[in-house]
């Protein structure tokens, strides 16, 4: 390799970046996958869960290989009142065939640059790209803190705040209300101990969905993800919320983990890690550019993630995927104009990419004018209806079951959760 000049160069070794640089390295095209990170994976964030499908398209013996942690075989949903809790579950009684699995990014990431290595990417960490190479209208290349290096296409795989994207016109300025920020705790507790609070076999995992509690009247989640001795805990939430509620995030954490419902899975376990991250909050109209002569963008730079679902790195994967096909196909062409390498848009269209960020692109602004009604109404009545049913009190069934119904009605959940449903149909049914 000319040590200034090659066919591609991919900036971030994130599932994006490394997913672009092993699909055009597996064509014998020549890649420099550069990051400024010391040790792969220590800066990176998520909650977290790779997905089988589009891990298995990229990496194709990583269910034998990789350092996974656990197989999720349960889904959870947790709704939380101010004290009580009522859980919504679905149990997959094997893990054959598993949808997701729970990775430690750290060891993820960089099991997933040692095999871009074995297919001949040229790594370079500790590597700071500090502005793109650009001449006659067209992206040539990189400056680092060290020096220059030049190739055909570069593709860009730098993360939510991309400087890169923004440095060439692609991207604008994030507000508030565009990103999402994760905070994440990590406690140890003994394999065993974990199977046994979770209820999970060997290797067998549980990811749940929190909502309400302290997380009530805002747009934010909880999560929470077992992994093989540790528990990942955590929300997202709205920048904007934030400062709306005039909360800061360490203290919404405090309170969600102190909740009885939550505190109890993670009662006697050993606080090791606090993280933070923000992603974008996803939205097929907040969508830049993507391509441009000789770039690409791929992942959170590109804005590719499904908050409403809580995918994000299988996006991520897909998107690198195709950016490097796109890659291939030009320099095979000898053209890296914009013309050619609009081929990326085009896969992208097709794919659930742009198909499932259209069809929820509304969601986020709908969900929001619903808040109260998601994150505290649906709670209570479900805590209440539950009460009614499961606790011989002493008072009759008819006045529990009037003042149920009477609350019911007072909360115009009902009149409020029709047109969500309708919404929901709509943007389903429509192509």
């Amino acid at each position: 390799m000319d040590k200034n000049k090659i066919q591609v160069i991919v900036v971030g070794a994130g599932p994006a970046g490394v997913s672009a640089a092993i699909t055009i390295a597996k064509a014998g095209k020549q890649v420099l996958l550069v990051d400024r990170s010391d040790n792969i994976g220590d800066k990176n964030v998520f909650g977290g869960c790779i997905y089988t499908k589009q891990t298995a398209e990229i990496f194709y013996n990583f269910l034998d290989e990789a350092p996974l942690e656990r197989a999720i075989t349960e889904e959870k949903i947790i709704m939380l009142t101010d004290t009580n809790s009522t859980d919504i579950s679905h149990r997959f009684n094997t893990s054959d065939n598993c949808l997701a699995y729970t990775v430690v990014r750290s060891k993820w990431d960089r099991w997933c640059v040692e095999q871009a290595q074995k297919e001949g990417v040229y790594y370079a960490p500790k590597t700071l790209v500090k502005e793109l190479l650009f001449e006659n209208g067209k992206v040539v290349g990189i400056k680092t803190q060290f020096e220059k290096y030049y190739s055909d296409i570069v593709i860009i795989a730098d993360g939510v705040n991309s400087l890169l994207a923004k440095q060439i016109g692609l991207r604008n300025e994030l507000t508030d209300k565009d990103v999402t920020l994760n905070i994440k705790e990590v406690y140890r507790l003994p394999k065993q101990r974990l199977e046994d609070r979770f209820k999970v076999n060997s290797n067998e995992g549980v990811a749940a969905k929190i909502l309400g509690g302290p997380l009530k009247d805002m747009f934010a989640m909880g999560f929470m993800y077992t992994n093989k001795d540790t528990i990942s805990l955590g929300f997202g939430v709205s920048l904007d919320e934030l400062k709306k509620q005039k909360i800061k995030p360490y203290e919404l954490m405090d309170k969600l983990k102190s909740h009885p419902s939550i505190a109890c899975y993670i009662k006697d376990a050993e606080f090791i890690e606090y993280s933070a991250h923000m992603i974008p909050e996803g939205s097929f109209d907040k969508i830049p550019k993507v391509f441009d002569n000789g770039v690409m963008i791929v992942g959170d730079a590109a804005g590719f993630v499904n908050n409403v679902h809580f995918e994000g790195t299988n996006l991520a994967m897909l998107s690198g995927k195709l950016a490097g096909e796109t890659a291939i196909f030009a320099l095979e062409k000898y053209d890296v104009s914009a013309s050619v390498l609009s081929m990326y848009y085009k896969k992208l269209k097709d794919s659930i990419i742009i198909k499932d960020l259209k069809t929820h692109n509304n969601t986020i602004t709908t969900l929001k004018k619903n808040i109260k009604t998601i994150t505290t109404l649906y709670p209570e009545l479900m805590s209440e209806a539950l009460s009614v049913i499961a606790c011989p009190d002493g008072i009759p069934k008819s006045e529990k079951y009037n003042k149920l119904f009477n609350d019911i009605i007072k909360s115009g959940v009902i009149q409020k959760s029709i047109p969500l449903g309708i919404f929901a149909m709509e943007k389903c049914l429509k192509k």
